[in-house]
């Protein structure tokens, strides 16, 4: 299971997370909302809950308040990666256009109702601005309030 988060969601201790990472890598993760979906497509490789092995997934984060997410989207059906993530909070994020790069990560399930509400209420207002049309239908925050998210912090390389 994973380890509880002793910082609070809103603790400015927690932006202080991509400080360590070169600049180029940073700007890639520090993602605007003028981005495109496929900017937020990344990979992630993570122990299979079931067979113990490596098993890279295909995935969309997003960043709200400072911080960055992985998240199911609408709906809040059950995801490998979310059950994976669960086993084994330790993964390495992938990014793949642009910028590239294999990142340590670990991952916290986001359970507190203000965090989720604000991080969901983010994203869903991000999704519906203007910067892609036709990509994403316009989404209502009503839909992904059962979405599985994710808390993602970014550890440093030795």
């Amino acid at each position: 299971m994973s380890t509880p988060d002793t910082t609070g969601w809103n603790d400015p201790a927690r932006d202080a997370s991509l400080s360590h990472l070169p600049a180029h890598i940073r700007r890639g993760i520090e993602i605007t909302p003028a981005a495109g979906t496929s900017e937020r497509i990344i990979d992630i490789t993570t122990l299979g809950r079931r067979t113990g092995r490596p098993r890279r997934i295909e995935i969309f984060f997003y960043r709200a308040a400072g911080t960055t997410y992985l998240c199911s989207g609408a709906g809040g059906a059950a995801t490998d990666w979310h059950a994976n993530l669960l086993a084994n909070p330790n993964f390495t994020f992938h990014l793949k256009n642009g910028i590239r790069a294999d990142l340590p990560a670990h991952a916290t399930p986001v359970t507190d109702p203000a965090e989720r509400q604000a991080v969901l209420a983010e994203i869903v207002a991000d999704l519906n601005q203007p910067h892609d049309p036709g990509t994403i239908r316009p989404t209502r925050l009503e839909d992904w309030a059962d979405s599985r998210l994710m808390r993602i912090s970014f550890r440093h390389q030795p």
